[in-house]
């Protein structure tokens, strides 16, 4: 594999958008933040093949983001050798793969989910009765209520530690904020639930950091706020939407919504940054 230029760009981008479902987190942070390596969600690419084969992304932050054919493990982990990663989020064969030949298999890992993968076609959105309930910009919420909230998200579901998750979650939600990906479900003007889009491409969203506190669950409210935001994506043209799911009952709430599973899909965070060693 070699390290992709910006004449690339053109060809990367179709071979992402080719299998946009397990190529949002690149795409979007291609799209959204640019090539390069100056900040947490640019991306640097490495290819395989003319058209291309195989993409490897690498976030600014060290996340690796593949879209190749599990046997184009150990020349990804090649053209990767000597950086420095923070973990891996892709499609699940192609993450088992990539752990083994980049060297990681003994590294500690924070958090390594194997999870369903869901779509829909929002035409097929089905939507609950969502009366007395109203979901809003997180910009119109308390934001220190949500930073509450998005550091308890990063202990339960990231396996973060309590003092890191929360200076995390001032920067994740002052994102969310700016970048208006992301809402709260009031009831009666109380804020009640979290739901977002963690990446969004034109035609197609993807769901992430839903989030309801602890007190407030198996009431429905995740389920209603996840498609208040969804039926306003498909209000405005978006046609598609994509996650994964963290939890059996997180995926009975989905499949409530009309997603299918499409696939399996593995989160793999680090407990610290490891070099890649290839084996």
């Amino acid at each position: 594999m070699r390290a992709a230029e910006a004449r690339d760009l053109p060809a990367l981008t179709a071979f992402l958008g080719a299998r946009v479902e397990t190529s949002m987190f690149p795409l979007g942070n291609l799209l959204g933040h640019g090539f390069g390596s100056d900040g947490p969600r640019q991306m640097r690419f490495w290819i395989a093949g003319d058209p291309p084969t195989g993409v490897i992304g690498l976030s600014g932050a060290g996340m690796i983001l593949p879209q190749i054919d599990p046997t184009e493990a150990n020349a990804a982990a090649r053209a990767l050798a000597g950086l420095s990663v923070a973990g891996l989020a892709g499609e699940s064969a192609q993450v088992s793969a990539l752990i083994p030949a980049l060297g990681l298999s003994d590294a500690p890992f924070r958090m390594n989910h194997d999870e369903p993968q869901f779509s829909l076609s929002l035409a097929d959105l089905v939507l609950p009765d969502c009366s007395g309930l109203h979901l809003v910009p997180a910009a119109e919420a308390d934001r220190d209520l949500l930073v509450g909230w998005r550091a308890d998200y990063d202990v339960e579901v990231l396996g973060g530690t309590p003092d890191a998750a929360r200076a995390e979650a001032e920067r994740t939600i002052d994102g969310w904020i700016a970048a208006g990906s992301h809402g709260v479900l009031l009831r009666d003007g109380t804020p009640v639930a979290m739901t977002g889009f963690n990446a969004s491409l034109p035609g197609i969203v993807q769901i992430g950091g839903v989030w309801t506190p602890p007190a407030l669950r198996r009431q429905g409210l995740a389920r209603r706020a996840v498609a208040l935001h969804l039926a306003e994506a498909r209000d405005r043209g978006v046609s598609r939407a994509t996650l994964f799911s963290a939890s059996d009952h997180a995926a009975r709430v989905y499949r409530a919504l009309g997603f299918v599973q499409a696939g399996r899909f593995t989160l793999a965070l680090l407990r610290d940054p490891q070099e890649v060693r290839p084996v």
